[in-house]
């Protein structure tokens, strides 16, 4: 009996070891800890029209942010552009937006198209882009060969509260003319193009960089003229508007065979100040580390150069960009 008692009391004690020792294991792995995960960050592009530059740029910048970035998500949002997108930015309903530094001065100040809306004050400088051409449209045939032919005209002016209607309405007044002096209509780029074709407008206004797709389309099947704005022109409306110039559409980039004078505001890539410092300086690093890649994207972007990021730039750099341009050296 005594020697029933031993054996099962070491059967026991060996059992208890083998116990302590299988929880020892199992619970080996729950006490390592983990690496967290990155938390993403959720970047709602805000551009244009599915037609112009800014969609197709913006595309790429997403494009490249998703894969370069295991902590962004990135998306486009095709909209009215510029003044439609600094109101998003105003409302935090997106990270990033394509516009006109014209129409970020307008809503920075709250004034322009913003004077009723208010300031919005969040807006924060990523970099400036490249020059947008006002690009005026016509067809042979329209007798429109000079802004002041415009008087009487049915002219598409651009999509209501974008920055080509602003243009378009400021371009008007240094030549002398009002919306009472012509049939305005508010149209988008496509919209234009469309109601040119089928003559329910006689020229409109596009604002963009080159060449623009919607123009090119009519080319092919329209004799089009560029009306020109001239320098003269250009260099009055700066005294009142000091982010205008003077540029020139080259020859050949649409029908046209010699250079036409038009005037130029810039594009910029405008972000808010709530968003953090990090993943501003790693969206811009993105950006200038990879500009093959936005170049690749429309012949615009092939302007995109550190060395004019802060030209014409009517807002502060928000400080995750202004990090990465120090560390450039600019």
């Amino acid at each position: 009996m005594k020697r029933k008692l031993s054996m099962l009391l070491v059967f026991m004690l060996v059992l208890s070891v083998f116990a302590v020792g299988c929880s020892k294991s199992s619970d080996q792995p729950a006490s390592e800890e983990q690496p967290a995960k990155a938390e993403k960050t959720f970047v709602t592009i805000a551009t244009g029209g599915s037609s112009g530059p800014y969609f197709a740029i913006g595309g790429a910048i997403s494009n490249l942010l998703n894969e370069k970035l295991d902590n962004v998500n990135a998306s486009v949002q095709s909209t009215g552009a510029s003044a439609v997108n600094a109101t998003l930015l105003g409302e935090k309903k997106a990270e990033l937006a394509f516009a006109m530094n014209d129409v970020i001065n307008y809503a920075y100040t709250g004034t322009e198209v913003f004077k009723e809306k208010g300031k919005v004050e969040n807006l924060r400088g990523v970099a400036a882009l490249y020059p947008n051409f006002v690009q005026v449209v016509t067809l042979e045939g329209n007798e429109i060969n000079e802004i002041s032919d415009l008087k009487g005209k049915r002219v598409g002016v651009g999509a209501p509260g974008s920055g080509t209607e602003v243009n378009a309405r400021q371009i008007l007044g240094a030549h002398g003319i009002t919306y009472e002096d012509i049939d305005e209509d508010f149209l988008s780029y496509s919209e234009s193009i469309e109601q040119l074709k089928n003559g329910a407008v006689d020229a409109a206004f596009l604002t963009s960089g080159l060449p623009n797709s919607v123009i090119m389309d009519i080319c092919t099947t329209h004799d089009v003229k560029i009306v020109p704005i001239r320098k003269d022109v250009v260099e009055k409306l700066a005294a009142d508007f000091p982010f205008y110039s003077s540029e020139m559409i080259p020859a050949g980039t649409y029908d046209n065979k010699e250079d036409v004078e038009t005037a130029a505001v810039t594009t910029l890539l405008v972000t808010r100040a709530e968003l953090s410092d990090d993943v501003v300086y790693e969206i811009t690093k993105t950006i200038f580390d990879n500009l093959d890649s936005l170049h690749e994207a429309h012949s615009a972007a092939k302007r995109i150069s550190l060395d004019t990021v802060e030209q014409g730039m009517p807002i502060p750099l928000h400080p995750g960009a202004e990090k990465y341009y120090k560390e450039q050296g600019k």
